[in-house]
């Protein structure tokens, strides 16, 4: 039976759109046209402005402007909102499921697919939450017309439901991945080209530097001053930021290749073979779900603040202090938490803000370290990667574990042994790399590097199991690609 809190949203599902499952299986070169064509879609809007806004508005403060990389989005496009609303409304579903106050039996389609179209009605009223938000308060001025504010508004949802609808329509197998996952990567792949070549130029100690990392040091170069492109203030993209992207690239690729190897051979050929339990089993998932909620936190502090940080008494002082005081980042007209919740969560930039802010630091990773954790192993579940959901996978797939009968009990219990395992200490892992990599400063955030190292070896795997799939047909079953 379903939950009670599901069946309150199943008379609203009927109003979402819903893309049906291609009746057969596109192929690979299909796959990729409509992934392409969803990514180069993607991109357009966020270079395509909002009408309505003023020019004056979109220079002023931006509550998102050091999440951006990680939500995909631009400020003052129609991609303003980014994969906010959609990765939000799945932090709630993990987190009404993790704490058992709503009951999903995944095993079954009819509850899966209640399931699903709950969680998108829940983005689509995120969409609309998000977008008044915005407009109430005062990201695009404060003398907005009423007739300014809804075309705004209208904007802001119909984009939404695009981004929504192109996620889906990748997901439902049309394309490769997930639309998530493919926006992510493509925002932070920009933000560290612009952080290495930018043209744009900025004043450090009286002198204008190229903004792009690369060219500030053939810039020093010529001026005999080496020492500054290593380290810059502020969010300035500088040589030790680049220095740890590439670090951490190459951690997470190594990271993700340890695995642990199960035995395994198909039931009727005994032919031997090995499935991997790799030891980040949930990847990057557990990342971008914290991601979401540090966001949100920042997004509503921001919003407070602005609203009533003149408060001196009563219930609106303490929430202002309790979420967050901000102060404006020096040489910008960009704001920053400074205390409460916001600021907890907010990674301090770079070596020089660990320093000035340790307390800071130390919190922001003991969350992001416990909240990963929590997210993956809650995500097994929740996405069909469980024990159970890998026993019926190889079972059908004619493959048993040498030694035991094939009895998907049987099964379950031997991989109980890894699978938890695996989801609760790869959580662990990939908060701890997040956090450092936030720290040491890395272009396109830390945070963001980690989502797309993981995104694009996620895309390399799935381009060499769709080619195989092809080739070989039998293995498509093992592979999940049927």
């Amino acid at each position: 039976m379903a939950s009670k809190f599901l069946m309150l949203f199943k008379p609203f599902q009927r109003f979402t759109f819903e893309i049906k499952k291609p009746a057969r299986k596109p192929s690979f070169k299909r796959k990729l046209a409509w992934t392409f064509g969803i990514l180069a879609l993607y991109l357009a809007m966020l270079n395509i402005p909002i009408v309505g806004v003023p020019r004056e508005a979109g220079q002023g403060t931006d509550p998102f402007f050091a999440m951006r990389a990680i939500l995909a989005s631009q400020r003052g496009s129609l991609a303003e909102l980014g994969i906010g609303p959609i990765v939000t409304a799945g932090l709630i579903m993990q987190l009404l499921v993790g704490s058992q106050i709503i009951k999903v039996d995944f095993t079954s389609s009819e509850e899966r697919a209640l399931y699903t179209g709950t969680q998108k009605v829940l983005a689509i009223l995120m969409t609309l939450f998000e977008a008044l938000a915005y407009i109430l308060g005062g990201a695009y001025g404060e003398d907005l017309t009423f007739e300014a504010q809804m075309l705004i508004l209208t904007q802001l949802i119909v984009a939404g439901l695009v981004i929504l609808l192109m996620d889906e329509v990748i997901q439902k197998g049309y394309g490769l991945g997930s639309g998530i996952s493919l926006f992510i990567a493509a925002s932070v792949c920009f933000n560290i080209f612009d952080g290495m070549f930018s043209l744009t130029q900025e004043s450090s100690g009286g002198v204008m530097w190229y903004r792009g990392a690369i060219l500030a040091f053939f810039q020093g170069i010529g001026r005999g001053d080496v020492a500054t492109p290593f380290s810059r203030p502020g969010r300035t993209p500088d040589l030790v930021g680049l220095l740890a992207t590439i670090v951490v690239f190459a951690m997470v690729i190594y990271v993700d290749s340890i695995k642990v190897e199960i035995p395994v051979q198909h039931s009727q050929y005994k032919m031997p073979a090995r499935y991997p339990i790799k030891f980040l089993y949930t990847s990057n998932i557990p990342v971008i779900l914290v991601s979401a909620l540090f966001a949100n936190v920042y997004f509503i502090s921001n919003l407070m603040h602005n609203k009533w940080s003149n408060e001196s008494t009563g219930i609106k002082f303490f929430l202002v202090n309790f979420m967050g005081r901000w102060e404006e980042i020096p040489d910008t007209t960009q704001l920053q938490p400074v205390s409460g919740l916001a600021a907890l969560t907010t990674a301090p930039y770079g070596p020089e803000q660990v320093g000035v802010h340790p307390g800071n630091a130390i919190a922001y990773m003991f969350f992001m370290i416990i909240l990963c954790g929590v997210f993956s192993r809650i995500w097994i579940d929740t996405a069909g990667m469980s024990s159970k959901n890998v026993a019926k996978q190889l079972l059908d797939a004619n493959m048993q574990i040498p030694g035991f009968r094939r009895n998907p009990k049987i099964v379950e219990r031997y991989l109980e042994r890894y699978i938890p395992i695996a989801a609760w200490i790869g959580g662990f892992f990939i908060g701890i790399l997040a956090a450092v990599a936030d720290f040491l400063g890395a272009l396109g955030t830390g945070t963001g590097i980690l989502l797309t190292t993981g995104i694009l070896r996620q895309y390399y795997e799935i381009f060499a199991s769709e080619q195989i799939s092809e080739t070989v047909p039998a293995l498509a079953g093992l592979l999940g690609l049927k």
